[in-house]
């Protein structure tokens, strides 16, 4: 019996082998390649599969995504010999898992090397200022030769990039050095830009201003020339209709001798209204002044003696005087008296003057004397 236990436990075991030496579990996005006695035999997809127990081997598993491998800096010397260290990172897939796994020992150090050769190539042809500004060229020419080697390892290269070109110290710090100049000179050279258009502005606003100026000088002189033009005109007119206004209404009183006198005797007491005139003489020879004044004024033109009728008006458009012939002997009238009241006043005071002279005085003309154009019934005022 124990003989027995012992045998079905073996044999247990036994199919416990068997079964995991038959079945195979490939994870999602591999492959596995199977072997029998050492050569290939088939590639198992992702899942579950059965193969030989004892005879068939799984023995390689291949990764089916794309890969990303980042190869360390290598030193490069450019056209002009200078070494630069360049980095690179490589993005591939594995299409054949078979190629991939028998056409190649080891497809990521020799994707590795040949990124390194190619790159050394393809830089050895340019200078540093080439090299350093043309990333996607460096980019697209591995990228070509990279997909055209590691096409019969059944790998696709899909994408190259250049992770740093890294030039020598000293080269660095002439680099910055001519980068500092020359963002130095474009500083020099806008600045000398703004300043530059700074004084077009400043020179046009000048000129506008100036412009502007000038413009409001002239308008200016004009309006006053204008002004002053008018306000002459103006004066001239005002003074032309007084002058018409006086000459109009001389004509219209009829002036004669009397009233001449009169205005002479009105004025003498002006002459003594100024400060400086302390004492005022009337000379005794007033009369005949007055007679002489007389006498003169009917040697001036347009001055007649006596006025008989109506004078002829000076036609002045619309001014017109509406006087009645009869109010103008009443003011003739009143102007008699107010001379002959003079005349008399003058008289008296030069009383005393006439005692103190020995010689004779001549008689004063009387106001109804027709040269003073006083009433010839009136009796003189002494």
């Amino acid at each position: 019996m124990p003989v027995a236990l012992v045998l079905f436990a073996l044999l247990a075991i036994l199919a416990v082998l068997v079964l995991a030496k038959t079945v195979r579990i490939v994870p999602q996005a591999r492959a596995g390649i199977v072997e029998r006695f050492g050569k290939y035999k088939a590639t198992l997809p992702a899942g579950l599969n059965i193969v030989v127990p004892f005879i068939d081997k799984l023995h390689y598993m291949i990764d089916l995504r794309e890969q990303v491998v980042s190869f360390p800096p290598q030193p490069v010397i450019t056209e002009d010999n200078l070494v630069v260290s360049i980095d690179t990172v490589i993005y591939f897939q594995v299409t054949d898992p078979v190629a991939a796994t028998y056409e190649i020992a080891n497809y990521i150090q020799a994707i590795e090397q040949l990124t390194m050769t190619t790159l050394r190539n393809i830089v050895g042809g340019m200078d540093l200022e080439e090299t350093l500004t043309s990333r996607d060229q460096i980019n697209s020419g591995l990228r070509g030769v990279l997909d055209e080697a590691t096409g019969k390892w059944g790998i696709r290269v899909n994408r190259v990039e250049l992770k740093g070109i890294d030039p020598p110290p000293s080269i660095k710090d002439s680099m910055e050095k001519q980068m500092r100049a020359d963002r130095e000179k474009r500083a020099v050279i806008l600045t000398a830009e703004g300043q530059r258009q700074a004084a077009i502005l400043t020179a046009e606003g000048s000129k506008q201003s100036a412009i502007l100026n000038a413009e409001g000088d002239r308008e200016s002189l004009i309006l006053r020339a204008q002004a002053d033009r008018e306000s002459k005109i103006l004066m001239a007119q005002g003074e032309g209709q007084a002058i018409q206004t006086v000459f109009q209404a001389i004509h219209d009183g009829r002036p004669d001798q009397s009233l001449l006198a009169y205005q002479y005797l009105q004025m003498m007491p002006k002459i003594a209204e100024g400060d400086a005139n302390k004492l005022w003489i009337v000379p005794s020879e007033i009369g005949k002044a007055l007679e002489g004044l007389g006498s003169t004024m009917n040697s001036l033109r347009g001055i007649p003696d006596e006025v008989e009728g109506p004078r002829t008006r000076v036609d002045m458009g619309a001014t017109a005087v509406d006087a009645t012939t009869a109010e103008t002997d009443r003011s003739l009238q009143s102007a008699h008296e107010e001379v002959a009241a003079a005349i008399a006043a003058a008289q008296e005071s030069a009383a005393p003057t006439h005692a103190a002279r020995p010689a004779a005085e001549p008689d004063l003309p009387s106001p109804a004397d027709p040269a003073l154009g006083g009433d010839p019934g009136e009796a003189p005022a002494q």
